[in-house]
């Protein structure tokens, strides 16, 4: 009987074409993987944006400005203004949701230390700041004074929308009741589960921790 020749066609060569074969199966496999990696990074990167520049917004608003849009951190209403305006001031893609302010600079009672978790934005496909019209984000904002810590001093948390570009506007859902249905109105259907669901960025409560005791010399 002739041998037979294993080096043409036995188990090492299928061995070898086998693992050839997995290996061109696995390269779209790897791409698609660094691609989907490259998109989470360049989302979380613009999320830190947006956190950074509602934070900003958040903090450096006046007194009125945040009894406006629904923030209650204690101060005395400013000559003339009666305490804030509720309710849409119009020209919103999503009315009747709650009340929101355009933003100017400083507030004059107190310290406004905020921590923000965007979890979507408005375009859906918006790839940078420039490109997002709609910031949709938990916010837990506290007010500086003598003797409270930072949890007993938390005086606002949930969920917000900002509108960018221009003067920028911050809107919150009324508490009380209907507060549900408030949030639904103002956050898009795609983002509701985020919406109800839990600030998720502890890494943001802390630091906003640490600068509030910077703020109260702790």
């Amino acid at each position: 009987m002739a041998p037979v020749d294993e080096g043409a066609g036995g188990p090492p060569a299928r061995r070898a074409r086998i693992a050839t074969v997995v290996a061109l199966l696995l390269v779209p496999v790897a791409g698609a993987a660094l691609i989907v990696a490259g998109q989470q990074a360049r989302q979380h990167e613009l999320e830190g944006r947006l956190a950074v520049l509602v934070t900003g917004l958040l903090e450096g608003a006046t007194a009125d400005e945040h009894r406006a849009h629904g923030h209650d951190f204690g101060h005395a209403p400013a000559a003339g203004t009666g305490g804030g305006t509720g309710g849409d001031t119009g020209g919103d893609a999503r009315p009747g949701a709650g009340r929101e302010v355009a933003h100017g600079a400083g507030h004059e009672v107190g310290e406004v230390v905020c921590a923000v978790d965007p979890f979507g934005v408005e375009p859906a496909g918006a790839g940078t700041v420039a490109e997002v019209e709609w910031v949709y984000a938990h916010h837990m904002c506290a007010i500086t004074g003598p003797g409270a810590g930072w949890a007993m001093s938390v005086r606002a948390s949930g969920p917000i929308a900002v509108r960018l570009g221009g003067r920028p506007v911050v809107r919150v859902p009324e508490p009380g009741a209907g507060y549900p249905e408030r949030v639904r109105r103002l956050i898009p259907e795609r983002h509701h589960d985020a919406a109800f669901g839990e600030f998720g960025d502890e890494d943001a409560i802390e630091a906003a921790r640490r600068r509030f005791d910077v703020a109260t010399g702790r």
